[in-house]
């Protein structure tokens, strides 16, 4: 009798030990394959190098990727604590076409329940973007931002065919702009938010994990 495939490794990439922290501590579900978190550090070039290493790893070989932790909302109306799911990621190198978006939309409006779920195009930056930047950016249809999410996917993807997704927290957006995360309650909302997103990770590598018809 053959033995069956091991799971489809899942790894998970955020800059920043505030967001590894509450990815750590957070979330209950069960995962569908073995679960490597790995923080890349702030910044593109930084998330490139992390996430190269990652997958050179022999464990994680056609790892389905997820890029996550905190972003900065572009359109009005957004708020501390909305979650993005980005249909895909742009940066000046390329788009990088993102999978599943709909059931990690379904997904996390079961985890975190109340909470706003936008989707739509994430951009990236190499630094933080702040006023007049933020709207000039909205005007190319993207409806978040951040320094990770673009490069870790484009670099998931050049690194072997694999589903990728990136799915971030909002922690300051036009209307409520933060100067430090984690010390006016923006941050705080966010970063509970973000502890509570590991259920729809881990529904939305399942459901990959599944035959298809």
């Amino acid at each position: 009798m053959s033995t069956p495939p091991a799971p489809a490794p899942l790894l998970i990439a955020c800059a920043l030990g505030i967001e590894r922290l509450a990815l750590r501590t957070g979330g209950h579900g069960e995962p569908g394959g073995p679960v490597t978190v790995v923080r890349t550090g702030m910044g593109p070039k930084a998330a490139e190098r992390a996430v190269e290493r990652a997958l050179a790893d022999p464990a994680l070989a056609g790892a389905a990727v997820i890029a996550t932790g905190f972003c900065a909302g572009l359109a009005p109306g957004m708020h501390p604590g909305d979650l993005v799911v980005a249909a895909e990621t742009r940066d000046p190198r390329g788009t990088t076409e993102c999978v599943g978006t709909e059931l990690l939309v379904k997904e996390l409006g079961r985890a975190v329940p109340g909470r706003t779920v936008h989707t739509g195009p994430v951009t990236g930056s190499d630094h933080v973007v702040r006023g007049q930047e933020r709207s000039d950016l909205l005007s190319t249809g993207a409806i978040a931002v951040d320094m990770e999410s673009a490069a870790t996917l484009l670099r998931a993807a050049r690194a072997g065919e694999r589903p990728v997704a990136a799915v971030r927290v909002v922690v300051d957006a036009p209307e409520h702009e933060l100067v430090r995360i984690g010390t006016l309650r923006g941050g705080i909302s966010a970063f509970r938010v973000l502890r509570s997103v590991l259920p729809a990770f881990y529904e939305w590598h399942r459901s990959l994990l599944l035959p298809r018809r």
